[in-house]
């Protein structure tokens, strides 16, 4: 029997919105604390590589150890020497870049506002995260191919981009304040309504922050909660659109559970292949910053059944 077609999630635009401004926040304050040669680090899109987790990774929702699965540990608590493994790299890219990327993306909509309105949406929200590059350092990609560079301000000092990112925040509310979310905008990935691609932003602030507290030791940035919670759930769902079934039940507390790779559909009891982790985690493998066989070696993803096993699943996109 196929799998039951699933009722697509809603996000409430006015929450959604107020959680990707709450993110940038989070993400100008960091960026002023900066100093020029942290500016220069390379973007690694990887673990923190050493010290205590971040204030912000502990308040953002996270389950901690001794909760249950060894996956709902709090990425923050993990030592120096687990984060240092399995942590990716992308040297070409910088600090100064990832935050310039940040105001490219918020600023994305209303660059595609001026392209012509496709005449119907051809891709669900769930399918975008397998479609498009998320939080690419240099910013998001444009119909036809990259975008422009992020316009790195002249002299990119940390008040610079802060600068930028107050000025692609007020572009963004100026754009949702003055188009009905239902607008339909030509992205890279396909025509999606202009509230879908404010859930997409949470996502990439959250994705950019995780970056930025991999490339800077000892930085602490806030994740605000509904953020992380959009983030989360976006993924989660789009694993489930390119593995559709109900044979695996993949939990991330305390924001998403779903169903996902094909098999014998559980109905009750205990599912018999389970998957479970925290929303940084998650956020770091649907994305590519951290591998399966890493999380798994490390025990940041509980996983039992023969089922359980969403290695050849991830990252989401190619």
């Amino acid at each position: 029997m196929p799998p039951a077609v699933k009722r697509a999630r809603r996000y409430d635009p006015a929450r959604t919105r107020a959680a990707v401004l709450a993110q940038l926040a989070h993400l100008r304050a960091a960026t002023r604390a900066l100093t020029p040669e942290q500016l220069a680090l390379p973007a690694r899109s990887g673990e923190r590589a050493g010290g205590e987790g971040t204030a912000g990774e502990r308040a953002a929702g996270q389950s901690t150890a001794g909760e249950g699965a060894a996956g709902e540990r709090a990425a923050g608590e993990r030592t120096a020497g687990e984060r240092t493994a399995g942590e990716g790299t992308a040297g070409e890219h910088t600090v100064r870049e990832l935050i310039a990327g940040a105001a490219t993306a918020l600023t994305e909509a209303e660059r595609l506002l001026a392209e012509p309105e496709p005449a119907r949406q051809d891709i669900r929200l769930a399918d975008w995260p397998r479609l498009a590059p998320v939080a690419a350092p240099s910013g998001p990609t444009a119909p036809g191919g990259p975008t422009a560079p992020a316009p790195t301000p002249a002299t990119p000092t940390p008040a610079a981009l802060d600068a930028l990112l107050a000025e692609a925040g007020r572009r963004f509310t100026a754009v949702l304040d003055t188009h009905p979310g239902t607008r339909l905008l030509p992205t890279g990935a396909g025509a999606l309504p202009l509230a879908d691609h404010v859930v997409t932003r949470a996502v990439d602030l959250v994705v950019r922050t995780a970056d930025l507290t991999a490339a800077v030791p000892g930085l602490d940035v806030d994740y605000d909660r509904q953020a992380l919670a959009a983030a989360t759930r976006l993924l989660a769902d789009a694993l489930a659109a390119k593995a559709p079934g109900g044979s695996t039940e993949v939990r991330v507390p305390p924001y998403a559970v779903v169903q996902c790779v094909e098999g014998p559909r559980h109905t009750r009891g205990t599912p018999p292949n389970v998957v479970e982790t925290d929303p940084l985690t998650w956020v770091r493998l649907a994305t590519g910053r951290l591998t399966w066989a890493d999380a798994v070696a490390r025990a940041w993803v509980s996983a039992s059944g023969e089922r359980a096993d969403l290695g050849a699943l991830l990252p989401l996109s190619p």
